[in-house]
């Protein structure tokens, strides 16, 4: 089964298109667990056990976990080791966003597909499809590259015209036209730029989307569903981080995540 089908397999299990976030910022946990071995990996299990029957991914950003160096890491381990033996179906994400040449890149496939065993990845397409060819070739994995991020800032390059296109247009149709022979490659866009969602959309109407910014970020569900879907309401997942492991700080966290996990979905699915 290749990342796609399993995703898809995922979606329609759970009815959602909600991936969630594993973004364990320390200083936000609830107090009870910061005093344990392993406070990242207990918040995460706890969020995941709440949320499993909720979701069609979890997507882990590796910066908060690289932070506390090896205990970090080996807490991501644990956490992708979890989600591997306890719910295998659902798919997982490693937000990284890697990019190098392709020698690196090696070691970068060999941490995210090898050691954390993740289904998918976030990658920079600008080093261009020589350098990407390492991933590119594992056929079962999924590769999300950024094309439109949600940040205020990103148009800085992103939204440069080139002839009479946006660099961003020339990112999805080089990447889903030229680096895409494996049906592996999919865009990340953001949920705070519906207008440029849309337009890629429009570009390409068979590509499946990863769409952070709903939440705290300012997203608008209703907005990203209707610039997001294609023809058969589908081809797209959101991701929320905060708004919904962050829900509550206190012992209720895992509960209030649950929660706030059947609104996100429910308003989701509503807009469809």
């Amino acid at each position: 089964m290749n990342f796609l089908q399993k995703l898809n397999r995922a979606i329609e299990t759970n009815n959602s298109f909600l991936c969630v976030g594993l973004d364990p910022d320390y200083s936000k946990l609830p107090s009870h667990l910061k005093n344990l071995q392993y406070p990242l990996f207990e918040f995460n299990k706890q969020i995941i056990d709440s949320t499993h029957d909720l979701v069609c991914g979890y997507k882990p950003n590796s910066a908060f976990y690289e932070a506390w160096g090896h205990e970090g890491i080996y807490q991501l381990k644990l956490t992708f080791d979890y989600l591997h033996q306890k719910y295998p179906h659902i798919p997982t994400i490693l937000d990284a966003k890697r990019a190098d040449i392709g020698n690196t890149n090696l070691g970068y496939i060999q941490f995210a597909f090898e050691y954390l065993g993740v289904d998918s990845i976030t990658l920079n397409p600008y080093l261009g499809k020589e350098a990407m060819q390492p991933f590119l070739s594992y056929k079962n994995r999924g590769l999300f590259f950024l094309c439109k991020s949600s940040n205020p800032g990103s148009g800085e390059f992103q939204d440069i015209t080139i002839g009479e296109r946006k660099l961003y247009q020339i990112i999805a149709q080089q990447v889903s036209q030229n680096w895409n022979q494996n049906n592996n490659c999919l865009l990340v866009v953001g949920a705070t730029y519906p207008r440029e969602l849309a337009d890629i959309r429009q570009l390409l109407p068979n590509m499946t989307f990863l769409i952070p910014g709903v939440g705290s970020q300012g997203g608008d569900i209703q907005q990203t569903v209707n610039a997001a879907k294609n023809s058969d309401g589908k081809g797209f997942i959101i991701n929320s981080s905060r708004n919904i492991i962050f829900a509550s700080n206190e012992k209720d966290f895992a509960q209030a995540a649950r929660q706030r996990a059947i609104e996100v979905r429910d308003s989701i699915n509503s807009c469809l």
